[in-house]
């Protein structure tokens, strides 16, 4: 007896038994294979980018030493090594591959975000550790330039805030170290006030540096959950707790920077949507932050492209008054205590072009450091801003008088080039040549959510295209500052 076995397939064609692939089918399986390919050629070209960034500044480093920098692009040296934090890094890195998405799908959303604060937490701890307790954790903020150096200067608060500017430059008697006076006075008082109330020591701001800057994932969740829906929130969950960026956020008070950014935002973004019961104090509450946010770092005022884009994409501008009047309460209180921010900006200018910033070549870093930047963030934070960039276009003419509100995804792209468009800022700057792996962090957390942007299909392999480099960076070089 004859058997006849026939398979029924919907492919291209609609050859076999089965019934011919509808014709729309087709042309978007076929799209989507364009996007694909056109993903990898962006992931491709951060490699490209990061090898000419490696290769030319060895070249000139070599020649003059004009970089200051050992390892160009990175801050770094050359230092292979194990360390106790191996095991649990790589540990962390397969079980965020392997079951992140299914877990950020599946989650109750508040057990979510407590999965991704805890799994945050980890991952930066795990990675600290591969340099080992004391070098890597307890003692990475205790150094030379760094701000528990300085707290026995600030016994009489007031007094130091006044005479704050009068120490930036070099040459003036007790200068600052270099991160004190590379920072408005609140960077410094943080870890002061923690001394006050008995957690002084690095293990102690180190600790408080991880936990509260591994905060920031949860306000990125949060905002994306809120401007963009909770489908890209869940998708871009693993990414953001398995950043790259965590080579540098362990131990780094820029990580803490990162995380009051971040929350000024998720505030504003609350209050603009109407997701809480009383918006006026949540907005309040994120003017609070952003004012304390400008009193951590000079640069993070331009974090304003992404507080702005938040009520546009919100279509209100509802909240905004009450946003300024919280962002004032910290630049009146500085001023009326004696501080000066604006002398001290430019005094630090005059610090920067006396140190290594004079020295560093522009026509270098100002590409280097998006080769930095490719680092820290990711490739698959490189394709999905490549997504992004192709549905701003559409999202923009939709915001200004199509329909009502953009698609989701368009909303998200448009929240991620608005951080993009700070980081660009503060490249053409020009005060930002080098190191910009670690200062960079508080707008590198919203370049993260346009993974949500990449097709499920492929999400483990580019979960592994972020982690893998990070944990071989961390292993292979001593990224110190």
């Amino acid at each position: 007896m004859k058997t006849e076995n026939a398979t029924p397939t919907d492919t291209v064609g609609g050859t076999g038994n089965g019934p011919p692939a509808p014709p729309d089918r087709d042309r978007a399986r076929a799209r989507a294979r364009r996007a694909g390919r056109a993903d990898l050629v962006a992931a491709a070209a951060g490699v490209l980018l990061v090898t000419a960034a490696v290769v030319v500044g060895h070249v000139i480093q070599n020649r003059d030493g004009s970089l200051r920098a050992q390892w160009p692009p990175l801050l770094a040296s050359w230092d292979p090594h194990l360390g106790p934090g191996t095991p649990a890094a790589l540990i962390m890195a397969v079980l965020v591959v392997a079951h992140g998405p299914t877990l950020a799908a599946r989650l109750p959303w508040r057990g979510l975000l407590a999965a991704a604060w805890a799994g945050s937490t980890a991952w930066v701890f795990s990675m600290a550790l591969i340099d080992g307790w004391h070098r890597g954790v307890a003692k990475r903020l205790t150094t030379k330039h760094e701000y528990l150096r300085v707290i026995d200067r600030f016994e009489d608060i007031p007094a130091t805030l006044r005479d704050f500017t009068n120490h930036i430059v070099i040459g003036e008697p007790g200068n600052w170290p270099a991160h004190i006076a590379g920072h408005p006075p609140g960077a410094t008082l943080t870890f002061v006030w923690l001394d006050r109330i008995g957690l002084g020591g690095g293990a102690w701001a180190a600790v408080f540096c991880v936990v509260v800057g591994s905060s920031g994932v949860l306000a990125a969740l949060i905002t994306v959950r809120v401007l963009a829906g909770e489908r890209l929130a869940r998708r871009a969950a693993p990414f953001l707790v398995l950043a790259p960026a965590a080579v540098w956020a362990g131990v780094s008070a820029d990580g803490y920077f990162a995380a009051v950014a971040a929350w000024s935002v998720a505030l504003l973004a609350l209050a603009a949507t109407r997701r809480v019961r009383f918006p006026a104090v949540a907005a309040v509450g994120g003017g609070l932050l952003f004012g304390w946010t400008c009193y951590l770092s000079y640069g993070l005022g331009l974090m304003a492209a992404v507080l702005l884009a938040v009520p546009a994409l919100a279509r209100t501008a509802r909240p905004v008054p009450w946003f300024l009047l919280g962002a004032l309460v910290v630049p009146v209180a500085f001023t009326f205590a004696g501080f000066n921010w604006w002398t001290a900006y430019h005094l630090l200018v005059e610090r920067y072009y006396q140190g290594a910033g004079g020295v560093r070549p522009y026509g270098y870093w100002v590409w280097a450091n998006l080769a930095c930047a490719t680092l820290a963030a990711g490739l698959a934070a490189v394709a999905g801003l490549r997504r992004s960039a192709m549905a701003a276009p559409g999202a923009v003419r939709a915001l200004r008088g199509g329909p009502p509100t953009a698609s989701r995804e368009a909303r998200l792209a448009l929240l991620v080039l608005a951080a993009l468009a700070a980081l660009l800022a503060a490249d053409l700057s020009g005060m930002s040549k080098a190191e910009t792996e670690r200062i960079w962090q508080p707008f590198l957390l919203w370049l993260l959510p346009a993974t949500a942007l990449l097709p499920r299909r492929g999400v483990r392999w580019w979960l592994a295209a972020s982690a893998i480099p990070a944990l071989l960076v961390n292993h292979l070089l001593w990224t110190g500052w």
